[in-house]
């Protein structure tokens, strides 16, 4: 990788970890008398730091870098995830790869998820077909979702300090996984992919169980070392 393409990936990785503090400054003044009748000024300045957020810094550290979707490529060979999958994601993916076909790695700084399931599964699929490694480097994000694209690289890496966040998924009837049977349709689909990602059927299963140990609407979070027991890893 060129000194130019570290630079960008060690700043993506850096917008989504440490914070880019931005400062207010309040001025509070207070006059007194004191018994001798003398006139007293006191200045008081305070500067409060405010965190700039994340998702600003993000689009900072990308500015510039060509785009589709939600992806930015970094340089001929790396690209970064960056936004939330939708319907439109796989063709966005395809043409990214036509215009730049060198693309061998995808950086998942932050994947929030997606707002369609089946879309985000092609998406995994396409991944693995055009044998995109997955890395999610310090400081990274990758949530709901994302989770599935993460497990498409044919080669996978994670930073210790990579956050994941996963939950069950929520059909459009509000239906999650635990209303149907552990081999109904809505159920192999994913277990399915797992296995179609390089799971063992054990690992597959039991990584399907973590995701769906907490309801839709809340999320458990989770580090490299705690998924590390169901994925292999490079």
């Amino acid at each position: 990788m060129n000194r130019i393409a570290c630079a960008v990936l060690i700043s993506l990785a850096g917008a989504a970890s440490t914070a880019a503090p931005l400062s207010a400054q309040q001025v509070a003044t207070r006059v007194w008398f004191d018994s001798h009748g003398t006139r007293w000024t006191e200045v008081t300045t305070t500067r409060t730091v405010v965190e700039e957020p994340r998702t600003q810094r993000i689009a900072k550290a990308i500015a510039g870098l060509p785009r589709f979707g939600p992806f930015a490529v970094v340089d001929g060979s790396h690209a970064a995830l960056v936004g939330e999958i939708d319907s439109l994601s796989p063709a966005q993916f395809k043409d990214m790869l036509q215009a730049h076909p060198g693309i061998r790695v995808l950086e998942l700084v932050d994947c929030p998820g997606t707002s369609d399931d089946g879309a985000n599964l092609v998406l995994g699929r396409l991944i693995r077909l055009h044998g995109l490694a997955t890395d999610v480097p310090s400081g990274g994000s990758v949530r709901s979702g994302g989770l599935e694209l993460f497990l498409a690289g044919t080669t996978r890496r994670a930073a210790p300090d990579a956050e994941f966040g996963v939950h069950a998924w929520r059909d459009e009837n509000g239906h999650q996984p635990g209303d149907f049977p552990a081999d109904a349709p809505a159920n192999r689909t994913y277990l399915d992919y797992y296995r179609d990602m390089g799971l063992g059927t054990q690992e597959a299963e039991a990584l399907y169980a973590l995701t769906n140990s907490v309801p839709n609407e809340q999320m458990l979070w989770l580090r490299t070392k705690d998924i590390e027991p169901f994925v292999p890893f490079e």
